[in-house]
């Protein structure tokens, strides 16, 4: 058997959770609104890669801390 490396959880604000999702090397949340989507994806391999997609066209994917960085202000996105 595979070795457990990260879980996820998800909630909404009608009570509904999900908790301990076990994943051993991706897990990605999908939010549908209408037509559109929105992607959050990680991925623990050597370093911890996410990637966020807003449809087909808006995507930045990079490290952890490249993230933390981006959202920071301290680096832009390409």
């Amino acid at each position: 058997m595979s070795d457990i490396r990260m879980t996820g959880e998800m909630r909404t604000d009608y009570d509904c959770e999900t908790t301990g999702l076990p994943a051993e090397h991706w897990g990605e949340a999908v939010f549908k609104i209408g037509e559109a989507e929105i992607i959050l994806e990680v991925s623990v391999e050597k370093d911890i890669i996410v990637a966020v997609m807003a449809g087909e066209d808006a995507v930045w994917k990079g490290t952890l801390e490249g993230l933390k960085k981006l959202l920071k202000g301290e680096i832009r996105a390409r």
